[in-house]
């Protein structure tokens, strides 16, 4: 059971699909982010250079071992593009998942204090008065101090500062589903990566699908050369005149996924870009590969 997109939305790059936001209007997420991890030095170029070629979505975190959150505001800042079009979404990472000698707020603090500090910290990175989505970067080892940075989340979104929320590499069910239970402010998004070693995570998207909470993936090309290599998804290229890789990224999205991508060519960002409509036969012919 899998929800599709419609050939419309598929067929346009600059299209959105709509995110649930708790106790707020709807807001429009893009049906493709350029994520900028692991992008160090480059970062700015690289954001700016996404940006030029249409992309209106940005994912980041506060989280300077990875990721390089001013560059990428003051790619935005450069880039000219007013602020309501575009979507960025940031992560709040918990202690485990810092460089030690580069946190970005206070480790001693408690974690409510930790979180409202990053928050601040990203808000003046990116140069912008609100952030479209923030994410829980993982979980915590506890459910009570994952619901104790929940809690301070929701009181950014009180606040003004984040649109919606949202966790990342969050792969036990059980664990979103009692996130989902006790928020107040319930998760727009899920981001994980897509790959075989944990099942495609068949169940935990059923469930996101079932309560409208918007499945990101990342590592979407990276973490599958078995289906890019396949002799199915090549026809299915073949027949759309398009690469593996932008085929593969259309039959992702045609199961309500958003894909993340980090490439570093500008050429293979128009690529990601210009995705095609696969038909239904097509999807199902692809089905199998996740499976």
């Amino acid at each position: 059971m899998f929800r599709r997109v419609s050939a419309a939305l598929l067929a346009s790059p600059v299209a959105s699909v709509a995110l649930a936001s708790s106790e707020r209007p709807q807001m429009q997420s893009p049906l493709i982010i350029y994520g900028t991890a692991w992008k160090k030095e480059r970062t700015k170029e690289l954001v700016l250079a996404a940006l030029n070629c249409g992309f209106r979505g940005i994912d980041t975190a506060c989280q300077p071992k990875h990721y390089d959150e001013s560059a990428v505001g003051q790619a935005i800042a450069i880039s000219g593009i007013d602020r309501s079009e575009l979507y960025i979404q940031t992560k709040y990472t918990p202690l485990r998942g810092q460089d030690p000698v580069r946190v970005p707020y206070d480790s001693s603090a408690p974690l409510e204090e930790q979180v409202r500090q990053s928050i601040t910290v990203s808000l003046s990175n990116l140069q912008t008065t609100w952030i479209d989505c923030l994410l829980l970067h993982s979980p915590l080892p506890t459910h009570d101090e994952t619901m104790r940075v929940w809690r301070q989340m929701e009181r950014a979104v009180d606040a003004g500062h984040c649109r919606t929320l949202g966790v990342s590499n969050c792969y036990a069910l059980r664990d979103l589903e009692r996130l989902c239970l006790d928020a107040r402010i319930k998760p727009a998004v899920v981001q994980n990566r897509f790959y075989r070693d944990t099942g495609y995570d068949k169940e935990l998207r059923s469930f996101c699908s079932a309560n409208t909470i918007q499945y990101q993936s990342f590592w979407t090309l990276t973490a599958n050369p078995r289906p890019l290599q396949s002799r199915a998804l090549s026809r299915v290229a073949k027949a759309h005149n398009c690469t593996p890789e932008q085929a593969w990224f259309s039959f992702v999205r045609s199961l309500g996924i958003v894909p993340l991508t980090g490439t570093c060519s500008e050429k293979h960002m128009l690529e990601d870009l210009n995705l095609v409509t696969l038909s239904e036969l097509q999807v199902n012919d692809l089905h199998f590969l996740i499976e």
